[in-house]
Order: C-alpha cells, then sequence, then structure tokens
C-alpha cells in the first residue's frame, strides 16, 4: 500500500512540482489548495506527466472546521508537506495583516489536526528570507535569525519558532524545514511551470511575460547595490531541483533518519546571480531582446543572498543539478505553450 502524502498549495507553482516528484516516487498524493493563486487546471498538468491524478480538496486552511473534517475524511496521512502561504515579499509590505493572518493560522490549524490524528511528519516550506541579509556569504544553517526585512520573511521565521515550540511539547513529531532560496523554471513537459496572478512579484515570470509581449518592460528594481553590476543577487533554483529536495525530506522522516525532531536546511545552487546576468543569460539561451528599465529599490528586499548547500548536499544527499541557462530555456517554453507562441 502507497504511503499517503498531504500535499498543502498542491496546485501551486512548487507545490504541483512537489507531487510530480512524489507521484513518480510511488507515494500517494492528497492535494489541498484554495485556488487563490493557482488554477484547478494544474491538476491537469500533474496527470499528463505521471498518469495519476491526485485527489484533490478545494478550501481554505486558516477555516479550522474544514481543516478538522479533512482530517477526519484522510485518516491514512503518513506525512504533510505545507507550501500553502501567501508568498509576494512587495505585497506583504502593503498588507501585513492579510500575511500574518493567513499564514501563521493555516500552519496552526495543520499542527493542531497533526496531533489530534495522529500524522506524525512534517515538512515544512520555509525561506532564505528567515535570515535577512547576512553578515556573510554564503549563508549556512549556522548563520543568525535577523529581523527579517518584510512580513513575509517574518511569517516564516514566526512560523518555524511556532513548529519548534510545538516540538518541544510534541516530542513524538517530526519536522524538516526547508529554507530556500529563488525556485524558478518549468517542468520539462511544459505541462507546468509558473504562473502568477496578475502581475508577476518574481523576476523569471516578468522577464518570460516582458518576452512574450504581455508586459511591456521589465522592471529592474535598483542598480546601485553593492554588487558586481548593482543589480541584486539572488540564487536561483531550478523549481524540480527543488521539488526532489521535498521528496528526500519526506523519505528522511518517513525512514527515522533524522538527527532530531526538528532540523532545517538551505536549498540553493550554492552560486549568486544578479537580476543583470539573468536578463543576459535569458536573452543568450532564447535569442529574445529585453526591454527593460532600471527602476527605484523595491521595499523589503535585501542585497544579495545566495546558499551554503554543504549540509544539505552531505545530510540529505540533495544537490541542485540543472544550470541557469537550462532552467530559463525551461521557463521560455513554458511561458511560449500556456500563450500559444510558436
Amino acid at each position: 500500500m502507497k504511503d499517503q502524502i498531504l500535499v498543502t498549495g498542491g496546485t501551486g507553482y512548487i507545490g504541483s512540482h512537489t507531487s510530480v516528484e512524489l507521484i513518480e516516487k510511488g507515494y500517494e498524493v492528497v492535494i489541498i489548495d484554495n485556488l487563490s493563486n493557482s488554477s484547478i487546471e494544474v491538476l491537469d498538468g500533474i496527470e499528463k506527466i505521471t498518469g495519476v491524478r491526485p485527489a484533490f480538496e478545494q478550501f481554505d486552511l486558516c477555516e479550522a472546521d474544514k481543516v478538522k473534517s479533512f482530517f477526519q475524511k484522510y485518516t491514512g496521512l503518513k506525512a504533510i508537506i505545507h507550501f500553502a502561504a501567501f508568498k509576494a515579499v512587495g505585497e506583504s509590505v502593503d498588507q501585513p495583516l492579510m500575511y500574518y493572518q493567513n499564514n501563521l493560522i493555516s500552519l496552526m490549524n495543520l499542527l493542531r489536526n497533526m496531533d489530534e490524528f495522529g500524522v506524525k511528519h512534517l515538512v515544512f516550506s520555509s525561506s532564505c528570507t528567515v535570515y535577512g541579509q547576512p553578515d556573510e556569504l554564503p549563508v549556512t544553517e549556522n548563520a543568525p535569525v535577523k529581523p527579517a526585512e518584510s512580513p513575509y520573511g517574518n511569517t516564516k521565521q514566526i512560523s518555524e519558532e511556532i513548529i519548534r515550540d510545538n516540538m518541544q511539547v510534541k516530542p513524538e513529531l517530526n519536522t524538516i524545514a526547508l529554507r530556500y532560496f529563488n525556485p524558478i523554471g518549468a517542468h520539462s513537459t511544459s505541462h507546468i511551470g509558473e504562473l502568477p496572478r496578475g502581475v508577476p512579484n518574481n523576476l523569471v515570470p516578468f522577464v518570460t511575460q516582458t518576452a512574450a509581449g504581455i508586459r511591456k518592460e521589465l522592471m529592474v528594481f535598483g542598480d546601485d547595490y553593492n554588487t558586481p553590476d548593482g543589480s541584486a543577487v539572488r540564487d536561483y533554483i531550478n523549481v524540480v531541483d527543488l521539488a526532489q529536495a521535498h521528496v528526500v525530506a519526506i523519505n528522511r522522516l518517513l525512514q527515522k533518519k533524522n538527527n532530531s525532531n526538528f532540523e532545517f536546511f538551505n536549498l540553493g545552487t550554492g552560486t549568486g546571480s544578479s537580476v543583470l546576468e539573468v536578463v543576459k543569460a535569458f536573452e543568450k539561451v532564447t535569442d529574445q531582446k529585453l526591454n527593460y528599465k532600471i527602476v527605484d529599490r523595491r521595499s523589503g528586499d535585501i542585497e544579495k543572498v545566495w546558499a551554503d548547500t554543504r549540509v544539505a548536499n552531505e545530510v540529505l544527499g540533495w544537490k541542485a543539478k540543472r544550470s541557469l541557462e537550462d532552467t530559463l530555456e525551461s521557463a521560455w517554453n513554458w511561458e511560449k505553450k500556456i500563450r500559444g507562441i510558436k
């Protein structure tokens, strides 16, 4: 009998790719999503890739009664991967209460029901934003968790604190928090990819939409950072590499290989790329000339950050494999498919 894994936010960008990887590794996937930032058609993409359509429940995890009803219905859950959260840095600065309410209450509802219904394993979708602007680069797991630069980043910090405090009094529960850097790209089949609602908050969808003519121009937020070309530097990781790390984490929990009941790992490539370097790499691999302009820095953004991935490489046995160029090409292929561009 297949182990049943709940993926919250499973029709979202990272959730859908992780669902694919779980199914391909023999797990039974159940998805919860309220479709606030995704589409039901994502299930079609998952099915086209894997030949399996995962069970799907549509509701908001902030609704405690619906969360409890779900756990009463699905009694065979072995583990949970919790993606469901609002995730736009800029939007969180403008609407902090919305972010605190959604991201924290949904987590607490899950933890409460995990305890009540005996689900012992959780993989939490965390973020490198917990480090703020780090003092040293690359960032290791031992870097201090500094005051967050945005309400979004603060919700990830607080969420980890909530989980850690809960683990103290519930030692039978086990959690791995995956602190990842900047996921980009799409599945090689182009059946699933990043599809933000409205104006994209992340760089690569804005790049591909500009190339496709959906956006008039790409805005580069700041060229006066202390970086080689003045634009902000991030660690861009292929979403499939990232998804595979979640499967490795689930295996680690189910096989009881974890060293403590709360572990955390950085997930990145270990290499920083500037915004302008990404723009140039995209232009090179796609032969598309991007119309972009430099604008003021964006509130909540940090200057530069990239991962030290040695702990994930050595302890999890996971390593990012796909190059920036291949990843950008996959993002462009996905954009062309959904826009009908030949």
